[in-house]
């Protein structure tokens, strides 16, 4: 393997090493590092310049699952990023509005804004920049213009006549001069230039710390002026969305005061040398974890990472822990998670003998601590399309099928679009983020502040007493996950990719291919892979597929006729089409000091890991 061909360089240093979607973000975030800032500071400026240079993926108004290693602290932390649903939501009164599932776009599907409280907060406690200096970047490329990547000014032209006619706050933003910008020209979005201009002078007029400047901002965002602009705009204005009529939103001023970033303690799994970390059960991390514990006990070293049974045992491991997700997922403040019994090795091994050499058809989610599992009623989906206004398309996160802008874009057609940027500094700090929601096509930008905000109550239900139904004031178990790894105790790798449902999909393919098959990191990203569609989708309209594998052109034909022979109802997506994966890691060097490398995912042609 270790002579094999990359489409690009595996990033090899001791100062620093960044690796994000996006090169202008991996770049931002090197040059914090060059000039003396530690990982949690870059990981912020790079951060903010994503929701910039990449508004089709993530925006102001998202959220962020943040992981990192203190090396300070010698300790791994979770900071959850995800903005919790609005008082007013509840089962109840969707239900009384004729809904049968949460809409997919608009305003009805808003939840806490989280993006902004986390990466502050981040800041506050583990960086060492002001303010000022971290939101510059993205302060600049928005007021004085950023290359648009041609998938922005596709996912504008999807949705261009829905923001002329309805959502025309959003067309003063994106289609400048009423015209669809073309992808090779300078964009600018001032509104949030001038938003996060206001938020840096106001947070800075008073006297006082580092720390309360910082605070000041995340009050100013939660309870001042972005929180008040917010509120009077869903509070009154009527907006169209996926259910064919318009409404007013539910998301109000004391939603976001009553919010805060938390740190929480990641959830960790075993496997030989490596502990892998996830975010917790309100997001979908747990799934990579039970993925790899059911895996150990499957045979996957000594496999080769293109044959049949590579790609068979991971996708019936997948099918196992994805059906888990959909019966015992949710916010654990609102919902009683078994999730002691879902990670024990006695509960994997029992899901692991379910594999056998053929494909399964069916949903099977399993019965942890002798618990009965409950599913949501997925005949949902059917009734909401039934009623639904599907002009502009379906799914997350642009409700619409996006035309080709070029021969590039019909290649590479993502679902699940999102961020993502890991960061090593030369003192050994480690940031995994996965930044996401606030698209631009999923909901108006609200007026004054240039930006939309998340849709993410979408990935809730509205069955009474499940653990992944809609509550107020609780979290939708969000898709997002980023990832560390330990490897013999020590910190080694941050990783993970934007792709909704694929996420802990494709980095569970990418961890083994390192890991288990000793691949380099760009090998590992490069090599091709897949996914499985084996359970409802996490976005409107939430459609149920089963058993269907979907794989990259440039597996084997011998591989892919074992896969049919399994009963594996197979799809060939285009070259480089599944995986959009960033790592860093750190290991110490022979005769001293520290090592680290990084890798960036070669497709969609933006991601980039740059390092010295």
């Amino acid at each position: 393997m270790s002579h094999s061909f990359t489409t690009r360089p595996e990033i090899r240093g001791t100062f620093g090493v960044v690796s994000s979607t996006h090169w202008l973000a991996s770049q931002t975030a090197m040059s914090v590092l060059e000039r003396g800032g530690n990982a949690f500071d870059a990981a912020v400026a790079g951060g903010f310049v994503l929701q910039i240079v990449e508004p089709h993926l993530n925006g102001p108004g998202g959220e962020v699952p943040i992981l990192f290693w203190s090396e300070s602290e010698r300790r791994m932390r979770a900071l959850c990023g995800q903005g919790t649903a609005p008082a007013l939501a509840t089962p109840a009164w969707f239900r009384s509005q004729g809904h049968h599932l949460v809409p997919g776009i608009g305003l009805l599907p808003a939840v806490v804004p989280g993006a902004f409280g986390a990466w502050l907060t981040l800041l506050r406690d583990y960086g060492t920049w002001e303010l000022r200096d971290v939101l510059q970047p993205a302060i600049d490329y928005a007021r004085n213009g950023f290359p648009l990547v041609p998938r922005i000014a596709q996912a504008i032209l999807a949705v261009q006549e829905l923001f002329r006619t309805e959502w025309t706050t959003s067309a003063e933003v994106w289609l400048p001069d009423g015209r669809v910008p073309h992808p090779e020209h300078l964009f600018r979005t001032p509104a949030v230039a001038a938003t996060y201009e206001r938020l840096v002078r106001e947070a800075g007029q008073g006297a006082g710390s580092r720390a309360q400047r910082l605070d000041a901002a995340i009050d100013l965002w939660y309870r001042g002026f972005v929180a008040h602009a917010i509120d009077d705009y869903y509070r009154n204005a009527e907006v169209r969305d996926c259910t064919g009529e318009r409404h007013r939103g539910l998301l109000r001023h004391d939603d976001m005061a009553a919010w805060q970033a938390r740190y929480d303690e990641p959830l960790q799994l075993q496997y030989g040398r490596y502990t892998v970390a996830k975010c917790g059960v309100w997001s979908q991390g747990p799934v990579f974890l039970q993925q790899l514990a059911m895996l150990r006990h499957l045979g996957i070293e000594g496999l080769d990472a293109a044959s049949p049974e590579f790609v068979h045992r991971i996708a019936e491991a997948a099918k196992l822990a994805f059906a888990d997700r959909l019966a015992w997922y949710g916010d654990p403040a609102h919902a009683d998670v078994p999730l002691q019994a879902l990670l024990s090795d006695a509960y994997a091994r029992e899901r692991a003998a379910l594999v056998t050499a053929q494909a399964s058809a069916e949903l099977r989610p399993g019965h942890p601590g002798g618990r009965a599992p409950v599913l949501p009623d997925l005949s949902a989906s059917t009734r909401a399309l039934a009623d639904a206004d599907t002009r502009f398309g379906v799914g997350e996160p642009t409700f619409a099928a996006l035309p080709p802008v070029n021969e590039w874009a019909q290649r590479e057609i993502f679902v699940g679009d999102t961020c993502h940027i890991d960061v090593i500094d030369r003192h050994g700090n480690m940031v995994a983020a996965t930044p996401s929601g606030g698209w631009l096509s999923s909901s108006p930008v609200v007026p004054g502040l240039g930006f939309s905000i998340s849709t993410r109550l979408q990935m809730t239900w509205l069955d009474d007493g499940l653990p992944g139904t809609l509550r107020a004031g609780g979290r939708p178990c969000t898709t997002l996950s980023p990832g560390l790894a330990l490897r013999d105790g020590e910190p080694y790798m941050a990783f993970g990719t934007p792709g909704g449902d694929q996420q802990d999909q494709w980095t569970v393919a990418f961890f083994l291919r390192h890991a288990a098959l000793g691949m380099s990191l760009q090998q590992a990203i490069e090599a091709p892979s897949w996914h499985v569609d084996h359970f409802p989708g996490s976005f409107w309209p939430r459609a149920t597929t089963l058993n269907r594998l979907t794989v990259e052109a440039g597996l084997p034909e011998g591989t892919l006729q074992a896969l049919r022979h399994a009963g594996h109802d197979l799809r060939i997506g285009a070259p480089w089409s599944e995986g959009r994966i960033s790592v860093c890691t750190r290991e110490p060097a022979a005769g001293g000091g520290m090592l680290l490398r990084a890798g960036a995912n070669p497709r969609g042609m933006q991601g980039y890991a740059v390092g010295r």
